[in-house]
């Protein structure tokens, strides 16, 4: 088996071009191979996580898309250590002067004074209440949550004035904060979305490599739906010719964990996604990477993405036709028929600035 620094832990270990810069590094996966082959005992160093701080001055930003179901949302994070070789959200840390492959997933920028920022926000006469998505872009639960707090930080405020909120998330990390979700949910201010790709442990694995595994992203529905709390599933992204064919036992396993809602979306790839996306497919599914792509194809109008609105998350043509059927008829056999909660804005109160800090 050819020798892939990817095998531990990553997504991907390319390092495309960013293309808003005049130069970039190429890494030689062809040298560390002639190495390990001579050296049973060879083994490079990983690349390392770096949580780097954030210093932006807003962390509420809105959007007017007609395919995304928010209008504003709060991300704690850039990149992503999760891994996922399809994120959409890869070509946003080509904005930050890194690239969209092995830096997105291990340069980490923390949004760590988003608690303050959110309050100070708020607590303006202009703020009128509306549903924060968190995180609309990255994870909110990624690892490094669970030392830095961000986003339970970010949830206890917005319990303390009922600001609803829905979550969007690959890790059952989202438990730990059951006691503000809930608080939120009795005055059906808030909402969970486990985001399930496969119920295959080892297909999950490479595909997601550093999020929870299917069955304990399952276990969190369970303790959500057992906690009060409105909790949903997604399906994101559906791969046509990998992992399109679970879609019934996935709607199924949901339900029965005690989802009441589910959503599909097919997949995105984007700028230097698709690059990355190839590559990884080069990686774990060398045979199926000519039909997978073929079908992307078929699913974009021959090419592998479209921004067209209306049908980006979607795809258009027979096969899209084809995987919406399914979705909806599994939904409708599991009984994930009920509509995504309408969180209530009724019950907040406008904090003051600096109120907490009596207490």
């Amino acid at each position: 088996m050819p020798f892939h620094l990817s095998d531990r832990g990553r997504g991907t270990t390319d390092s495309p071009a960013n293309r808003f810069e005049a130069h970039s590094i190429e890494s030689d996966d062809g040298a560390w191979e002639e190495i390990a082959a001579v050296d049973p005992d060879f083994s490079p160093k990983t690349t390392p996580t770096e949580i780097l701080q954030d210093d932006s001055k807003s962390i509420i930003t809105s959007n007017n898309s007609p395919d995304i179901g928010f209008t504003h949302s709060l991300n704690p994070y850039r990149g992503c250590e999760h891994g996922c070789s399809y994120c959409y959200a890869r070509p946003y840390h080509e904005y930050l002067g890194y690239n969209a492959g092995i830096d997105f997933e291990t340069k980490i920028v923390a949004k760590e004074r988003a608690p303050e920022l959110l309050e100070e926000k708020l607590s303006r006469l202009t703020w009128k209440p509306v549903p924060l998505a968190c995180s609309g872009v990255t994870d909110c639960y990624q690892p490094i949550e669970r030392k830095l707090e961000i986003t339970r930080r970010c949830l206890e405020i917005l319990s303390e004035v009922r600001n609803p909120v829905g979550i969007i998330t690959k890790n059952a990390l989202v438990t730990r904060d059951i006691d503000y979700l809930s608080e939120l949910a009795s005055f059906d201010a808030s909402t969970v979305v486990l985001s399930v790709t496969s119920l295959d442990s080892d297909l999950a694995g490479k595909l997601e490599p550093r999020a929870s595994r299917p069955a304990a992203r399952l276990e969190a529905i369970r303790q959500l739906s057992e906690a009060g709390i409105a909790v949903g599933i997604s399906m994101a992204p559906i791969i046509p010719g990998l992992n399109d064919h679970e879609i019934p036992d996935l709607m199924q396993a949901a339900a029965d964990a005690g989802a009441t809602f589910a959503s599909g979306t097919v997949l995105r790839l984007p700028w230097t996604v698709k690059d990355v996306f190839s590559g990884w497919l080069d990686r774990f599914f060398p045979d199926r990477k000519e039909l997978v792509l073929g079908r992307v194809r078929e699913l974009r109008g021959g090419a592998l993405n479209s921004s067209e609105f209306g049908s980006r998350m979607t795809g258009t043509g027979p096969l899209a036709e084809q995987i919406r059927q399914m979705i909806a008829v599994s939904r409708r056999r599991a009984g994930l028929t009920a509509p995504r909660s309408v969180l209530s804005t009724d019950s907040f109160r406008r904090p003051i600035p600096g109120q907490r800090e009596l207490f």
